[in-house]
């Protein structure tokens, strides 16, 4: 059974490492611009003019501005809303540039996704720990009963909300721990958290992402595949650090650690 799990932990590394280094994977990210910051609609580096109006962003182009919209030139004015898929579906195209509209909290923004980033062609792979049993174990989720948000502060220093959902209780090495965590539309759980090896022998916090919980709350735990967060790839993330009480006081010595 461990040698079943280690393979299918290897399985999962390898896609993992093959979808961060894809074209339009987190390191291929140059930048996300807030049009708050640009009250004249002008981005960096970035033709036509963004602007929020309401509910959408509008954006003015020109033919000579080689902007395209679902594949097609963009010669006038159209209305954008967030793009809710991948960076390689976003529909403003620039050359191989993908521009994905999104909004947080009611600001507008725009990321520039570009395949010939530096950060794409200097990836030499993730640095993980080979899959350990003793760091996959079982976990309880008690649902708060309805969805609390918390005020965290980003990666860019900005303050946001966190939405959360409940509480994950496990045992792990012997200390009885939780993590706040978050319920995904298809009801799998979502942590952000930190222990005693973040920011020296691991990045300075990670994701982890269990399983949706059966009826009894039963789900598994397993540190093996805690994960970098985007930030950890492209500094124009906006990932949230660990609400409170999700500083784990143990060495989580597994899962991705760093960038080689």
């Amino acid at each position: 059974m461990t040698t079943d799990a280690s393979q299918d932990w290897k399985h999962w590394h390898e896609q993992r490492t093959e979808t961060v280094a894809a074209p339009y994977g987190p390191l291929s990210l140059t930048g996300t611009h807030w049009l708050e910051d640009y009250p004249e609609g002008r981005l960096p580096d970035i033709p036509g003019r963004w602007a929020a109006e309401g509910d959408a962003v509008v954006l003015t182009a020109g033919d000579d501005d080689g902007l395209t919209l679902d594949g097609e030139p963009i010669a006038g004015e159209v209305r954008l809303v967030a793009d809710s898929g991948p960076a390689d579906s976003a529909r403003v195209g620039y050359g191989e540039r993908r521009l994905v509209v999104l909004v947080r909290e009611g600001v507008w923004g725009v990321r520039d996704f570009d395949p010939a980033a530096p950060a794409r062609r200097a990836f030499q792979g993730i640095d993980a720990t080979p899959y350990d049993a003793r760091w996959s174990v079982p976990g309880h989720f008690t649902p708060y009963g309805e969805s609390r948000t918390v005020r965290v502060e980003n990666v860019d220093g900005r303050s946001r909300g966190l939405g959360l959902g409940g509480v994950l209780a496990f045992t792990l090495d012997g200390q009885d721990l939780t993590l706040q965590v978050s319920v995904e539309d298809d009801g799998s759980l979502w942590a952000v958290f930190a222990d005693t090896t973040s920011g020296n022998s691991s990045y300075r916090f990670r994701f982890l992402r269990p399983a949706a919980p059966d009826a009894e709350g039963s789900t598994t735990v397993d540190f093996n595949r805690s994960l970098l967060p985007p930030c950890a790839f492209a500094d124009h993330f906006i990932c949230p650090f660990p609400p409170p009480g999700n500083t784990l006081h143990a060495a989580v010595e597994a899962g991705e650690r760093r960038l080689l």
